[in-house]
C-alpha cells in the first residue's frame, strides 16, 4: 500500500456516477451514493465529497469494450477524470472496469436483491469493485 488515507472511486456512467470510498487503511471499500451525471452541482458534490473524505487517490472507471478498446464512454470517462485533476491536487488513476457493473450486478442477484430495487444501488456496488480492484493493484 503505498499510503494511509482514503481513496474515492468513481463509475462515470451516461445517467449515474456511482461513488464509493474506503477506510484510512485502504481494507474495506464501501458505497457511498449515487451522482447524476447531468446534475448542474454535479462538480459542487463531487467538491463536497473531496472535502469529506479527503482522499489521497481518486479511482475512475474506464469503460473500455470487451475486447480492451477505448470507445465513445472512454473518453467521456476521461474527461470526467480531467475535471477532477484540473481542480484538485489529488492523483487520479483509471481503472479497467470492464465487468464491474457485471459483477455487481451478479453479487446483488446472489443476495437475494431484485433488480429493480438494485438498479438505486448498482453504481455504486461497481464504484465499489473499480475501488477494490485499484486498492489491489497498488498491494
Amino acid at each position: 500500500m503505498s499510503r494511509i488515507g482514503r481513496r474515492l472511486a468513481f463509475d462515470y456512467g451516461e445517467v449515474r456516477i456511482g461513488v464509493a470510498v474506503c477506510d484510512p487503511d485502504g481494507i474495506l471499500a464501501s458505497p457511498v451514493l449515487t451522482l447524476l451525471t447531468r446534475d448542474p452541482q454535479l462538480m459542487r458534490a463531487i467538491a463536497e465529497l473531496i472535502n469529506e473524505y479527503e482522499p489521497v487517490k481518486i479511482y475512475i472507471g474506464l469503460p473500455l469494450n470487451l475486447s480492451g478498446a477505448a470507445g465513445v464512454a472512454v473518453e467521456k470517462a476521461r474527461k470526467f477524470g480531467s475535471r477532477i485533476e484540473s481542480n484538485y491536487i489529488i492523483p487520479v488513476v483509471y481503472i479497467d472496469e470492464r465487468l464491474s457493473t457485471v459483477s455487481a450486478t451478479k453479487a446483488q442477484q446472489s443476495a437475494g436483491i431484485p433488480a429493480k430495487a438494485g438498479r438505486k444501488t448498482i453504481d455504486q456496488m461497481a464504484a465499489v469493485a473499480i475501488l477494490e480492484q485499484g486498492l489491489a493493484n497498488e498491494r
